[in-house]
C-alpha cells in the first residue's frame, strides 16, 4: 500500500472497461475513493448502455467506496458535474485519471472531417473539459486555505503521437495535444500543489485486442494486461510523486520508460543571411544520410 492514499478522492475517465477499469480498481485497492465515469461509447463512436456501474459494483464488493458517472467529458457541462458529483459525495477531489477515447483509423486521404473532429473531440477536448474544471476547483480551494493543496493529473497519451501512425492523423494529434496539455497545465499548477504527468501505455484494450502483437505473454506473465499500467498511475497520484510532474512516460509489462521533451539534432549556420540555395546545400546532404522511421516504417521518398 503508498503511503496517504487512503481516504483520497478520485475521478477515473474511461473506467468502464480496459485501462480505466484497471486504474480503477487499483486506486481503490489503495484505499481510494473512486468515480468511475464511463458514458458507454462503441469504438465506432456509437453510444452504448455504460458498463460504470458494474465497476462500481465490483469495487464495492472488494470492500471499496465507489460511484458512478455516466457523463461525456468532452461535454462542457457534463465534465463539471463529473467534478461537482466527486466533491459533493465526498468533500473533495484528489486525483484526476484521464482515459476516455475511441478510434476512427483511415489514411489521410480518406478520412471523413468527422472522423477527425469526433476523435480529437473526445480524446483532447476531453482531457481540457475534466482537466480544466479540476483545476479551477484546486486554485480556489489553494487559494481559500492560503497554501498548496492536494491535487494530482494523469492523462493518458499514446506513443501515436511519437510515431505519427500513419493510419491515425486524427488519433496521432490528438495524443501529441495531451502531451502539450499536460505540460502546459503542469507548469501553471504548480503553485497550488498540483502535478501533471501524462502516461503513453501498451496495453490490450479493445482498441488493440484485434492486433495480434498484444496478445503476447512471457511465460505466465500476461505482457499487455492493462493491470501491469495501474501501479504507475497509482504512484503518480500519491503523495511519493510530490516532485513528479510535466513528465511523460511509456508503460507496459514491466517496463516503464521516462522520455526527454524533442531536442536538437544538429544545428546549422550561414556566416551570410540564408538564402534558399544556402539552406538546400545544407540541408539536403544531412537529410539524404539520415533514415527517418516512423512506428516501423522507414520513410524514403519516390525519386
Amino acid at each position: 500500500m503508498l503511503e496517504g492514499m487512503a481516504g483520497k478522492v478520485a475521478i477515473v475517465t474511461g473506467a468502464g472497461r480496459g485501462l480505466g477499469r484497471a486504474e480503477a480498481l487499483e486506486l481503490a485497492g489503495q484505499g481510494v475513493r473512486v468515480v468511475v465515469n464511463d458514458f458507454g461509447m462503441s469504438l465506432a463512436g456509437e453510444k452504448e448502455e455504460s458498463p460504470a456501474d458494474a465497476v462500481v459494483a465490483e469495487i464495492s464488493s472488494a470492500g471499496g467506496e465507489a460511484i458512478a458517472h455516466r457523463g461525456d467529458v468532452a461535454d462542457w457541462n457534463d465534465a463539471e458535474s463529473l467534478i461537482d458529483l466527486a466533491v459533493q459525495t465526498w468533500g473533495g477531489l484528489d486525483i484526476l485519471v484521464n482515459n476516455a477515447g475511441f478510434l476512427r483509423d483511415r489514411m489521410i486521404f480518406n478520412m471523413s472531417e468527422a472522423d477527425f473532429d469526433s476523435v480529437v473531440r473526445v480524446h483532447l477536448k476531453g482531457h481540457f473539459c475534466t482537466m480544466r474544471h479540476a483545476c479551477a476547483y484546486w486554485r480556489d480551494a489553494s487559494k481559500s486555505a492560503g497554501a498548496p493543496v492536494y491535487g494530482r493529473i494523469v492523462s493518458t497519451t499514446s506513443e501515436s503521437a511519437l510515431l505519427c501512425s500513419p493510419g491515425q492523423p486524427n488519433y496521432s494529434p490528438a495524443k501529441a495535444g495531451i502531451i502539450a496539455l499536460t505540460v502546459s497545465t503542469a507548469q501553471v499548477m504548480a503553485r497550488y500543489g498540483v502535478t501533471a504527468n501524462a502516461i503513453a501505455p501498451r496495453a490490450r484494450t479493445r482498441m488493440t485486442e484485434t492486433m495480434e502483437s498484444f496478445g503476447r505473454s512471457d511465460g505466465d506473465f500476461d505482457v499487455f494486461a492493462p493491470a501491469n499500467v495501474s501501479p504507475l498511475v497509482a504512484y503518480l497520484a500519491s503523495p511519493a510523486a510530490a516532485n513528479v510532474s510535466g513528465q511523460v512516460m511509456i508503460v507496459y509489462g514491466k517496463h516503464i520508460d521516462v522520455l526527454e521533451g524533442p531536442g536538437v539534432v544538429r544545428s546549422f549556420e550561414s556566416p551570410a543571411p540564408w538564402t534558399p540555395d544556402d539552406v538546400s546545400g545544407h540541408l539536403s546532404p544531412f537529410f539524404q544520410t539520415r533514415t527517418m522511421i516512423r512506428d516501423g516504417f522507414i520513410i524514403r521518398m519516390p525519386g
